[in-house]
């Protein structure tokens, strides 16, 4: 569902040398009706590998890079400067650099694109031949390769092949202060493999992805490479103390050629090796082994930016990154950055500095960033648009990062830079990062190094952060106005979209965790705001995320983001972890009409005591599933209003119309995509509940989302059993672009029903067709049939359904909750009582026979009050209820807090739930509750309790809330009594 394959430009076989050739032409005036101004001359370049001349409008070829920039330099102060590139595979021996010299000037612009048609591609790879077979037991192959050469990646056929590597287990080794000690005998061979300087230990944790290399192995002693030990090992969620995960491997040895598709590159010897998958040839594939750390760096000086350059429909291919194989290793802290140099650290740091400690602080202003395969900096009006980045060893695409991760030596400066419906895949760290996050990124030195204006539209970002697994697809840190909108992030191991640096510690008055954590030991303490804000991150379809970190969301912002809408983007497929995720010192975030689909934790703030996670706002939010763990109220006074919790797959035509419009614009889908319907449906009843034989309307809607017609439309209506329809209104054959239609029936429930409450399910089946193409649309309503309460009331302060059959109850309730503590005012639920019933010496027994889980928060069972039909204002108020998630609960008000409940005690065994039995008993105003199995062996819930202001006689009755701000749930109860 909603998943959209384009096709990566296959890379061509020939190896093209250089560029070529141009041509200054005028476009032709155009005849138009209104006098609108003819374009101006056009300098055309055709960058061709076999030369000659093409026809004049395509402008001269020529046949070197260097050529056609240096004409282009010339050019583009006269004119627009277009320079064409044949298809082809661009073998570059160095970084193709554009500086300010290659700026469109006086008004004008150079693009750099693919000759119409053609598929040209800049790649920094050697194809690999010449493979001989070296051992047939294990079908490893050899072939030479330049003595010198390294790389961390290598692509067979248009994908990446992974490492020699081996598993191993954390009872395999000691984690010591220099290294590691070997366990296991079983790896006692490590000691006798050759080029030992070479091996890695990668660690996936809870949001770290560690790379830390080897020095040497003597006996059951390794002794790791330094800095990268200690750096990997200090800080939070480290190699030796991981939060969760910490999965480990060991990789790029020979002896590791272990899985069929591994490979292993010796530089000294000049050999690579690949072990081939069982009926291949190598020799027969396209393997690419990188060879540079860069394809394009475009950048300038804060006083001569480069400026007004399209770079379009290139692929970019083939790089690597050294650094993590090195002594610098890749003590990664999250998303690419990390620690590149020594520090002082405490002599027991592997301990007293595993969750932070004071020096570490001292490190963290120097966090370096991974480098971009394209790079941006010092830079103005530059556009990416149908480009590939594929298969690169790196991040794809860095927009005005740190210095430290551009090669040009000047980082961040980037405006009004447009990244737009470009592929961006296979890439072993994230797609896109945008922005930088030392110093000079949140609080610059010099005005020109702000980053703004950046946008980020209808791009497909999947299948990236391959090696470095903790990057999200997207991450935008430190920028003033980025958009990020209609784009397609896909199959992650972490996060979809990532948005801010720096956990709040940069923003105005700093942040008490950090204060405590002594950072400012070793910064400022900032008075004014950080360049991030105004941030729009709208219309973007996330899935497949969460596959190895459970830390972080699919969404996430961090830090004060003021001015910033999250808005409209679809979420699922999240491996049930945290849809939209507000992390430390997130602040004035407005999340609004969002779809959150199958989420373990549908909304998320990270607030504690000592941070600032304030002042944002959740807004008509539409989920299924999940729980809401959102800070509201003092000191945080994060807001959570209109967020509607629908059943299943029963969504609102307003929620599928944003499942529809998210990711790529639907203008721009090709016929290879795989697209959404283009219409929605909803069923809806004119009453939630009706009396036995009664009967109520239901409405179909139909809306086209497309602007496109839809035809052939039929509508049909599944019955439960026992009901009846009559059609009211049939459905239009036809429906225009972006109309809406609604039709019914008339259904009239069963004469007479058996169970106190039965939740009539009708279904909407919908189909029609859009062009060519057939779809089909459903939706259900549902309709409770009770039965009448004999001698008890009912009252609900929330909608409710309420039912009898004999000595059996039902509740069907919403509710937020019942309960008054920790910034929470809530008292909605549903009741069927006797009023008056329970005197000053009492007791209530009830069986929860049955409870929906809506929330493992949700309760059903018994209560006492004052005065039921009084929500918040009646005293004398407790319950014990049933949880499904927390055992059994009692709960009750103290004198300063009337009206609303807000102490608590819970069972031991927390897997207590329906059905249950439950007992409470009055003495006075001291109140005992009680849970049993069987109703006759008894287990008491903490000690009796005082009732504050309980009056003489009660109401007396039972209780349900859903623990929902929208979603309904339904308890069942048997054998209520009150003696």
């Amino acid at each position: 569902m909603h998943r959209y394959p384009r096709a990566t430009a296959a890379a061509l076989a020939a190896a093209l040398a250089a560029l070529t050739a141009s041509a200054l032409t005028a476009a032709p005036a155009q005849a138009a009706p209104a006098p609108a101004p003819a374009p101006g001359p056009v300098a055309r370049i055709v960058v061709s590998p076999q030369g000659g001349h093409g026809p004049a409008p395509d402008g001269r070829h020529v046949t070197t890079l260097k050529a056609a920039q240096k004409l282009a330099r010339t050019l583009a102060g006269k004119s627009d400067v277009v320079v064409s590139l044949a298809g082809g595979t661009y073998r570059l021996a160095e970084p193709w650099k554009l500086t300010a010299a290659d700026s469109g000037r006086n008004g004008h612009t150079v693009t750099w694109q693919a000759l119409p048609g053609q598929h040209p591609v800049l790649s920094g790879g050697q194809q690999v031949t010449g493979w001989t077979l070296k051992d047939a037991a294990d079908n490893i192959y050899a072939a030479p390769v330049p003595v010198g050469a390294d790389s961390r990646q290598l692509y067979v056929d248009g994908a990446l092949a992974p490492r020699a590597a081996i598993p191993v287990s954390r009872s395999d080794v000691k984690i010591t202060p220099t290294g590691m000690t070997i366990v296991n005998p079983a790896l006692d061979y490590l000691a006798s493999l050759p080029q030992q300087s070479r091996i890695e230990l990668e660690s996936q944790n809870s949001f770290t992805d560690r790379y830390a290399p080897v020095q040497s192995i003597s006996g059951s002693t390794i002794t790791m490479q330094q800095p990268a030990w200690n750096n990997n090992n200090w800080g939070y969620d480290t190699l030796a103390s991981p939060f969760a995960g910490g999965s480990l491997q060991l990789e790029n040895s020979y002896s590791f050629l272990k899985t069929a598709g591994q490979w292993y590159l010796d530089p000294q010897a000049g050999r690579l090796y690949y072990k081939a998958p069982a009926g291949k040839d190598p020799a027969r594939s396209d393997i690419e082994l990188p060879r540079l750390t860069s394809l394009l760096q475009i950048g300038g000086s804060y006083t001569d930016p480069v400026h007004d350059i399209t770079v379009k429909d290139i692929a970019f291919q083939h790089t690597t990154w050294l650094v993590p194989g090195t002594e610098v290793g890749y003590a990664d802290q999250q998303n690419g950055a990390f620690i590149a140099s020594a520090y002082p650290q405490p002599s027991d740091f592997i301990t007293s500095c595993r969750s932070g400690c004071k020096q570490f602080e001292a490190a963290r202003n120097g966090w370096q960033q991974m480098p971009a395969a394209v790079q941006v900096s010092a830079a103005r009006g530059i556009t990416f648009t149908g480009d590939t980045f594929a298969h690169l060893g790196q991040v794809g695409l860095g927009i005005g990062n740190d210095a430290n991760a551009h090669a040009s030596g000047v980082g961040l400066g980037t405006s009004d830079i447009t990244v737009h419906h470009n592929t961006f895949t296979d890439d072993s760290g994230a797609g896109v990062v945008v922005g930088g996050i030392q110093p000079d990124a949140h609080h610059p030195s010099d005005p020109a190094m702000v980053n703004r204006d950046v946008t980020i539209t209808d791009n497909l970002v999947t299948k990236v952060a391959e090696d470095y697994r903790e990057m999200s697809g997207i991450l935008s840190t430190y920028v003033t106005h980025a958009v990020i909108s209609h784009n397609e992030v896909s199959d992650l191991a972490y996060d979809g979209i990532d948005v801010g640096w720096g956990w709040g510690a940069n923003d105005p008055g700093g942040s008490q965790d950090y204060r405590n954590r002594g950072l400012y030991d070793y910064q400022p303490v900032y008075t004014t705001p950080t360049t991030l804000k105004d941030t729009v991150v709208t219309d973007n379809l996330i899935h497949g995320t969460k596959k190895v970190f459970h830390d972080g969301g699919s969404l996430y912002n961090l830090s004060a983001n003021p001015g910033s809408v999250f808005e409209g983007n679809y979420i699922y497929d999240n491996q049930h972890t945290v849809g939209l995720y507000l992390d430390e010192g997130s602040r004035y975030v407005s999340l609004k009409n969002n779809v959150i689909q199958d989420s373990g934790v549908w909304a998320f703030t990270n607030a504690g005591g000592t941070n600032n996670t304030d002042d944002s706002t959740f807004d008509t939010n539409w989920y299924n599933s999940g729980a809401t763990q959102v800070a509201t109220g003092p000191p945080h006074n994060n807001v959570l209003t209109g967020n509607l919790q629908v059943s299943g797959d029963s969504w609102p035509l307003a929620a599928q119309r944003v499942m529809y419009t998210a990711g790529i614009e639907p203008a721009l889908r090709t016929p290879a995509d795989s697209r959404p319907a283009p219409a929605g449906a909803v069923l809806t009843a004119a009453k939630s509940s009706l009396e036995a034989g009664g009967s109520t309307t239901l409405t179909g809607t139909v809306q086209n989302f497309s602007t496109g017609r839809i035809t052939g439309l039929k509508a049909g209506l599944d019955l439960p059993a026992g009901w009846t329809a009559e059609p009211v209104s049939p459905a239009p054959a036809t429906l225009a672009g972006g109309a809406t239609a609604s039709f019914g029936w008339r259904v009239t429930a069963p004469s007479a029903v058996t169970d106190p409450l039965s939740n009539a399910a009708f279904a909407l089946k919908a189909a029609y067709r859009s062009g060519p193409e057939q779809f089909s649309a459903s939706s259900t309503a549902r309709v409770a049939v009770a039965g009448a309460l004999t001698s008890l009331r009912s009252f609900g302060s929330v909608p409710s359904v309420f039912g009898q059959q004999g000595d059996r109850y039902a509740i069907l309730t919403g509710g937020n909750d019942i309960w008054g503590a920790g910034g929470q005012q809530f008292d909605e639920y549903g009741a069927i009582y006797r009023p008056g019933a329970a005197g000053p010496s009492s007791t209530l027994t009830v069986k929860v026979t049955a409870q929906q889980a809506v929330d493992p928060w949700s309760k059903a069972g018994l209560v006492l009050r004052n005065d039921l039909a009084a929500p918040g204002v009646s005293q004398g108020y407790a319950a014990l209820v049933a949880t499904p998630g927390n055992g059994v609960s009692l709960q009750w008000q103290d004198a300063a807090t009337p009206g609303y409940l807000d102490q608590f005690a819970s069972s031991v065994d927390k897997a207590v739930k329906a059905p249950v039995w439950l007992r409470l008993v009055r003495s006075g105003d001291q109140l005992s509750g009680y849970y049993s199995a069987d109703g006759a062996a008894w287990t008491q819930v903490g000690s009796a309790i005082t009732l504050a202001g309980a009056a003489a006689a009660q109401d007396a009755g039972m209780i349900a809330t859903a623990h929902s701000p929208s979603a309904q749930g339904e308890a069942d109860f048997s054998d209520f009594q009150v003696s």
